[in-house]
């Protein structure tokens, strides 16, 4: 090639002999002079995402270099080809159709067992993503530790509905979403306790590092959802780093510290919410709030606070 224009700017000679005419080394992105041998340019290769979808023949061709992104949500990962439309079959005659149709009955007689049972955990994913409103990103990342655990045989024994509940769990945890077992158990219909059995299992063989769940991401979740303002919230969480600077926190569970600190921050503002409005959003007993609540008012020396403000109702 005769002069080039590459990242803006036009090569018209090679910086070294002077000569006019490249060649484009397109393995290796480089730019070189066909008279000295000199790399005029180098590392032209794009490595960024260049995804297209392919369309049908009256759309242009000229951006059209790859498919779409592999995605673990899907149980083909997002590549597998299909027979067409069903406008297409319409297209087609009668003998071709019969073929087609063939073709369909022995892809489903040939799928294997694992794919079955892919689908199965796709299909239960996908519904309590929806039902949580999951992120995409959260979405794939519970799928790929599906399939990791397929991969080592970790779902033997073991129901597909506890596997992804607790894929979700940590992949939630991963990405910091504050979803607790409580929630997951209700709405998948499973037990708390074999969904946590599986968690840990998972958490072992898979050699995860899953980040703890702290009660901080509890208060903004339980707030919002009690309809509390970001003044209460905030109280709630002063009372939270004055705990665990104190070390009141300590073996805890997050849910309960966090129902416990919106509780009392409820009424130190006024807003005031009973314990068992609290209890049914952060999905705990009244009696584990009730517990927190008089350790926390105690060691915080709330006591003579709470006492005037209930002296004023």
């Amino acid at each position: 090639m005769s002069g080039v224009i590459l990242k803006g700017r036009k090569i018209e000679r090679c910086p070294m002999c002077g000569y006019d005419k490249f060649y484009l080394d397109e393995e290796r992105g480089e730019l070189i002079c066909m008279r000295c041998g000199y790399v005029v340019e180098e590392s032209m290769i794009d490595y960024g995402r260049e995804w297209r979808i392919f369309e049908d023949e009256s759309s242009s061709r000229e951006l059209i270099r790859a498919g779409k992104p592999v995605s673990y949500s899907k149980v083909d990962l997002g590549l597998t080809t299909s027979f067409g439309r069903g406008s297409d079959f319409s297209k087609l005659s009668p003998k071709d159709r019969e073929k087609f149709a063939e073709l369909q009955r022995w892809q489903q007689i040939l799928t294997s067992s694992s794919e079955r049972n892919l689908k199965h955990a796709i299909r239960e994913l996908n519904r309590l993503s929806s039902i949580f409103n999951l992120s995409e990103v959260i979405k794939e990342e519970a799928s790929k530790l599906y399939r990791q655990a397929v991969e080592k045989n970790l779902v033997r024994g073991r129901s597909v509905e506890n596997v992804v509940a607790a894929c979700i769990y940590i992949a939630s945890r991963i990405h910091g979403l504050p979803l607790t077992l409580n929630e997951i158990a209700e709405v998948s219909g499973l037990s708390k306790k074999e969904i946590g059995k599986t968690f840990r299992y998972l958490y072992k063989q898979l050699r995860l590092k899953v980040p703890p769940a702290t009660a901080r991401d509890y208060i903004y979740k339980f707030g919002n959802q009690l309809g509390l303002s970001q003044k209460t919230i905030s109280k709630a969480l002063e009372l939270l780093s004055e705990a665990e600077k104190q070390g009141l926190t300590s073996g805890k569970g997050p849910t309960g510290v966090a129902a416990a600190c919106l509780y009392i921050a409820s009424l130190l503002t006024g807003e005031k919410k009973t314990q068992g409005q609290v209890a049914e959003v952060a999905r705990v007993t009244e009696v584990t709030i009730r517990n927190r609540y008089k350790e926390l008012v105690s060691k915080l020396g709330l006591e003579e606070k709470l006492r005037k403000l209930e002296s004023l109702e």
